[in-house]
């Protein structure tokens, strides 16, 4: 029906990433990790990485450059660790295998580290960390991407957006889950900024100088979190490049500015990334209750003039997903659901339907 925010239940844009996916001769296992991810990232929120990113998994799928079938395999391992080649299969299947692989690590090591190369976009860290709480453990992931970052005194990029996430269990099901990126801001912000006429802040991203632009679309890069030196910018530019050293370096991928331009679809992508485990029995009894004292406190804190609460990462989230639970699925934009729907046509399959 028509509507400012048509809602799409979960259980439907699934089986529409499967049977878009499927369309492109992906093996359905595949299809449904992907599908997996891109409902989560939308439930929680993060737009930018749901039904938003399905048309560049299908590009990559279409121009080869990502394989529709295979496995990821174990080069090396020890009792805590391993290294993945990702066998160029979906990023989502590629990162499911290795925090599934770090978790069972963890459980009998205490920790799980995996290095994984030859892998594809993985879409939401967070969705691999959140997997690690489910079976109560701490997880983190990394992954290097394409090259956005210019860092500090630098005129060039040379490190990619690079996130990073820790998810940690607390008390009765809640959890705190960090997932961010080590760039100020990211890209789609300045690309929808450009397209809305308007400016952006100082910080955010440098022109072909290197000094701060408020115009979008006539940057070269994107600056690291905290902008300039002088407002520690290369702190940022630092986590960064730890994530590239866990990641490209480490698992002898692609790392810095040698991955592949982003939408560049000429050669496969060649991501490294890294995903941790770590179990909290092996430390100090109680970790979930310390856990929850600590998120309650600053829960509790007194919010500035003008501000309602102070949350903890992961409160956000879980109140987008109580909203879409209220309202029986994930609202897009009209234009959101439009574009879909293209898609599907072009694909031969069943438009996606809405409430």
């Amino acid at each position: 029906m028509a509507s400012e925010s048509p809602i799409v239940p979960l259980a439907e844009f699934h089986d529409f990433v499967v049977r878009c996916m499927m369309a492109v001769e992906v093996s359905r296992d595949h299809a449904e990790a992907l599908a997996d991810l891109l409902v989560a990232a939308d439930y929680r929120g993060h737009f930018s990485h749901g039904l938003n990113r399905l048309e560049m998994y299908i590009d990559d799928i279409k121009t080869k450059t990502n394989a529709t079938h295979g496995t990821p395999k174990i080069v090396k391992e020890t009792v805590a660790t391993a290294l993945v080649d990702g066998d160029n299969v979906l990023g989502p299947v590629v990162g499911k295998f290795c925090i599934d692989l770090a978790i069972e690590k963890a459980k009998t090591a205490g920790i799980g580290w995996v290095s994984a190369r030859n892998s594809n976009h993985f879409g939401i860290a967070g969705w691999y960390g959140i997997r690690a709480t489910q079976q109560g453990m701490l997880g983190m992931a990394f992954t290097n991407t394409s090259p956005f970052l210019v860092p500090t005194n630098s005129k060039k990029p040379a490190l990619g957006t690079n996130p990073i996430c820790l998810a940690a269990p607390a008390k009765d099901g809640d959890s705190f889950v960090l997932d961010m990126a080590t760039t100020s801001v990211a890209v789609g912000k300045i690309e929808l900024a450009e397209t809305r006429g308007d400016k952006i802040p100082v910080g955010w991203a440098v022109d072909k100088d290197g000094a701060p632009l408020t115009e979008p679309g006539k940057q070269v890069g994107l600056s690291p979190l905290g902008g300039e030196a002088k407002t520690s910018g290369y702190k940022g530019y630092g986590l960064a490049m730890m994530v590239e050293i866990f990641c490209g370096i480490m698992s002898g991928a692609h790392y810095g500015p040698f991955v592949r331009n982003w939408k560049d679809k000429s050669s496969a992508a060649d991501l490294g990334q890294c995903f941790v485990a770590i179990n909290p029995e092996a430390f100090e009894d109680g970790f979930t209750d310390r856990m929850s004292d600590l998120m309650s406190y600053c829960r509790n804190l007194e919010p500035v003039e003008g501000e309602s609460e102070v949350m903890v990462a992961g409160d956000p989230e879980r109140k987008h997903m109580a909203k879409c639970d209220k309202q029986g699925g994930i609202p897009y934009h009209p234009n959101q659901i439009a574009g879909a729907n293209v898609l599907a046509k072009s694909l031969g399959v069943q438009p996606m339907k809405t409430l």
